[in-house]
Parts: C-alpha cells; sequence; structure tokens
C-alpha cells in the first residue's frame, strides 16, 4: 500500500477490539465517531466517547480498546503525521527544538471545537483521501497541523521533536512497562539502547533474561490481582501482555501448581 493512502484510517468495530501491537510509531489525531475508546499508557487510563478527540504520541507505548455501545458500532477517524511531512513544516517555519516538552503518551484536545469541525468535515470525502487524491491529503494534513498549532504552539514542541529516545533507567522503565505486548527490539529502543546494549544492562540488573523476567513478573502481578483483587483470569490475561488465554493458563499452572480459575475458587 502506498504510503500516502496508510495516513488516514477509518476504523470500524461491532465487538470489542484490542490492538495487537502497543506501540505507536507514528503521530496521529484521531476523533470518536461513535463507540469508546480506551486509552492506557500505563500510567494514565481515560476513555474517550463521541466527539472526543486525542493526539497519541509516536515513540509511545499505548493501549487501545475499542468498545462498541449497546446502539452503535465503535467507529473512529484518524490522520497520520509522517516524519517527512513534519520535518518539511518545520524547516518551512525554521522550528528549532529549545527543549523538549515531557506530555502523555496521549493527549486529549476535546476541548477544541476547530478541531472537531475539521475531523467531521474529513467523513465528507473520506473515500478520496483513502484512494485518489494523496495531494488533497497532504493539504488536510497540513491543515491539521496549522489547527493543532493555532490551539497550542507548545505542540510544535512534541510533533517537531526528531530525536531518538534517550537512555533511560532500565528498571523503572521495565517495572512500568512490563504488561505492554510488544517485541524486545521496542523495549531497548524505548530505553535508549541496542537490542544487545539492553540485554546485557538487563542481565546485570534483574540477574535474568528480558523475556524471562517479562513472563515472571506478569505472573506474579496476575496471582496478586486473582488472590487479593478476586479477579477473572480471562478479565486480565491481555492486560497483563499475554496473547491468549491457554498461554496464560498454562504458564500459571506451570509457576504456581494451580490453574487461575481453581485459585480464584479457593
Amino acid at each position: 500500500m502506498p504510503d500516502n493512502t496508510s495516513n488516514i484510517n477509518y476504523s470500524c468495530h461491532f465487538t470489542v477490539f484490542r490492538e495487537g501491537e502497543q506501540f505507536v510509531t507514528h503521530h496521529s489525531l484521531a476523533m470518536i465517531i461513535s463507540g469508546e475508546m480506551e486509552l492506557n499508557d500505563g500510567t494514565e487510563r481515560k476513555i474517550f466517547r463521541k466527539g472526543d478527540i486525542y493526539l497519541a504520541r509516536k515513540n509511545q507505548l499505548l493501549k487501545f480498546i475499542k468498545n462498541p455501545t449497546e446502539k452503535e458500532e465503535f467507529k473512529s477517524l484518524s490522520i497520520r503525521f509522517g516524519e517527512e511531512l513534519l520535518r518539511q513544516a518545520s524547516a518551512r517555519e525554521a522550528f528549532q527544538l529549545e527543549e523538549k516538552l515531557t506530555t502523555p503518551s496521549f493527549i486529549d484536545l476535546s476541548t477544541a471545537p476547530h478541531l472537531f469541525y475539521f475531523m467531521e468535515s474529513l467523513l465528507q470525502y473520506k473515500d478520496l483521501l483513502e484512494n485518489k487524491a494523496p495531494e488533497l491529503l497532504e493539504l488536510k494534513q497540513q491543515e491539521a497541523l496549522m489547527l493543532l498549532f493555532a490551539y497550542d504552539k507548545n505542540l510544535k514542541k512534541v510533533l517537531f521533536d526528531f530525536s531518538d529516545p534517550y537512555k533511560i533507567n532500565l528498571e523503572e522503565f521495565m517495572q512500568q512497562n512490563y504488561h505492554f505486548n510488544v517485541r524486545l527490539e521496542r523495549f531497548a529502543y524505548l530505553t535508549g539502547r541496542s537490542l544487545a546494549t539492553f540485554k546485557r544492562d538487563f542481565q546485570k540488573i534483574f540477574q535474568t533474561s528480558p523475556r524471562s523476567w517479562l513472563q515472571q513478573r506478569r505472573l506474579q502481578e496476575a496471582y496478586f490481582l486473582i488472590t487479593q483483587k478476586r479477579q477473572r483470569p480471562n478479565d486480565i490475561y491481555l492486560d497483563l501482555g499475554f496473547e491468549d488465554l491457554s498461554h496464560f493458563s498454562f504458564a500459571f499452572r506451570k509457576q504456581f501448581g494451580q490453574a487461575p480459575s481453581e485459585l480464584l475458587k479457593s
């Protein structure tokens, strides 16, 4: 698929849907058309509803849960900003990033009515934007940037920040983000390390491999949630980073000698 056609996305789901890949690769502006979207970056959890708008930041770990309501399926519209487009916009403005802006992985923009009107207008020619008019799409991306910066000029410090993640405290980062189901390469990149350096530093800190530690840490949290919070296994396994219930149950029984469902009954 050409890159231009991937820069606008219309999402529709009739049942609850969780994103498999939880690493945000590009900045994107999104509006909820119907249903609800729950975002969770490990620190902050927020539900966005019909008409709400948010900006998701690139190079972040973020969980998406798309929920239809009793009367409506889930629908959303998002527009993505590629790095080349942003570099061109930054160059036109001769922008210089003097200090990095620390913000959450997602920014609530629902209080900006002009952004709502803009996103709503995109629905009128969705097919053109998706398939037939790359020039129009680029104009709309540029218009979106102008509206974002008119709302908050500090967003330039977010969207025009092209630096790679810098080396951070690995232990603190992993304790906060172990429940994200992403590849080790993602964890390495976000901690400012090559994969080899990440594995070496990880071994020094935790005295075990990343994969082994991640499974043990997730299982420990599962044990706590089941025994202390009385939560059901099928309600927690995805949130803890397991891909399916059978794998979670097998690993749990191997670790604790009981299936999670049996432990819940005790």
